[in-house]
């Protein structure tokens, strides 16, 4: 016969609780339900009587003072001591009490899309939802006015039924949560007919929204207790805003930089000159310089976007795409040849097919848009 006290590996003066300690934490690695291998279970059988003979004042009494009727403790009576058994298992019998009718309301999450200035500037919306409220006719009880949950006659309040099996182990004792009461170990006899029972109603409502300068698309702001109300009236969960921005006409954003394309004529371009572009802030003027080619840019300072939380913008970058003209007077064409002649220029007949794409469209496609 095995040693009760090696099998559980506490010294002969161990406490009562240092016993359970142990046993606790053996027979949790050699359940069956945790270790399903059939070799532990032998194992399970032999740590679980000699828990028994220890729990017990009497049984640990009799075997230190070297008495009979232990041998081959595994196949005794099963778990003579049940309560403590369940409670080393459980911290307290495996009673988890009744479930509360007030619980925490869901996350809710709303796409908002806003305009590439809005974002840039910030806006105050107003946002129309549909989510879960407190019921206004029972104010969350979920029962009709005058009246209160009674508790459930067939767990007396537990929230939950017990029910022992036998099993090679001994006596097993299950719980279910009761389903009379759904776990509450109350029952509401008169439900609301506003809510049925529920406590909360689905409503419209209107939330002011204040969206901060220099959001972009994917960002969120949480608003505490603007979700969804919870069963039995309770607390609500947050709300969650995500920013979609919307694609502006000719403007193309890269964080807080922005940019933009504006052509300009082949003479503009070789002479210089100053043009006139519309930008988030209004009309700015920039001057060319002579001799300015394709896919040169000038950047304007400050007319970008707003860095978020932050008073500091980013820079509009202007690229300039020189145009050549496609159709020429016979004067106009006279005036160019001889322009080129001047320069030593040979002028031929041959032209290069295809259209290069412009600087935006590649930038959009580089980004996805």
């Amino acid at each position: 016969m095995a040693d009760v006290y090696e099998t559980l590996g506490v010294s002969r003066d161990a406490t009562a609780d240092e016993i359970k300690k142990a046993y606790r934490k053996i027979a949790r690695e050699l359940h069956p339900d945790v270790n399903p291998d059939p070799s532990v279970q032998d194992k399970f059988k032999e740590v679980t009587a000699a828990y028994e003979i220890l729990s017990d004042p009497q049984k640990r009494q009799q075997y230190d003072m070297g008495g009979q009727g232990f041998g081959g403790f595994g196949g005794g009576q099963g778990f003579g001591g049940f309560s403590d058994i369940m409670d080393a298992f459980f911290g307290g019998g495996g009673n988890r009490g009744p479930r509360a009718r007030m619980r925490q309301g869901q996350d809710a999450l709303i796409r908002v899309q806003v305009t590439l200035a809005e974002a840039c500037f910030g806006t105050d919306r107003e946002l129309t939802i549909e989510s879960a409220v407190v019921c206004p006719t029972c104010t969350g009880s979920g029962c009709t006015n005058g009246t209160s949950p009674s508790m459930c006659q067939v767990c007396k309040g537990r929230g939950e039924t017990q029910q022992i099996q036998k099993s090679f182990l001994g006596q097993v004792m299950t719980s279910r949560a009761c389903a009379t009461c759904s776990g509450f170990g109350t029952v509401i006899q008169d439900p609301c007919r506003e809510c049925a029972g529920e406590g909360r109603v689905r409503a419209r409502q209107t939330i002011p929204v204040k969206i901060p300068a220099g959001v972009e698309t994917g960002n969120r702001m949480q608003l505490a207790g603007r979700g969804e109300v919870g069963a039995g009236g309770g607390p609500a969960g947050d709300l969650y805003v995500e920013i979609i921005e919307e694609e502006h006409e000719f403007l193309v954003r890269d964080g807080d930089t922005l940019h933009m394309e504006v052509e300009i004529s082949f003479a503009a371009a070789a002479l210089g000159t100053k043009i006139t572009v519309d930008t988030l802030d209004g009309q700015s003027e920039i001057a060319i310089k002579a001799g300015t080619q394709t896919g040169s840019t000038v950047a304007l300072k400050g007319h970008g976007m707003t860095r978020l939380r932050s008073a500091s913008r980013g820079d509009l970058i202007v690229h300039i795409v020189v145009t050549t003209p496609t159709k020429l007077t016979r004067e106009q064409e006279k005036i160019l040849k001889e322009f080129a002649k001047s320069r030593g220029e040979v002028v031929g007949d041959s032209q290069t097919k295809g259209k290069n794409q412009s600087f935006l469209g590649k930038f959009r496609d580089s980004f996805g848009r």
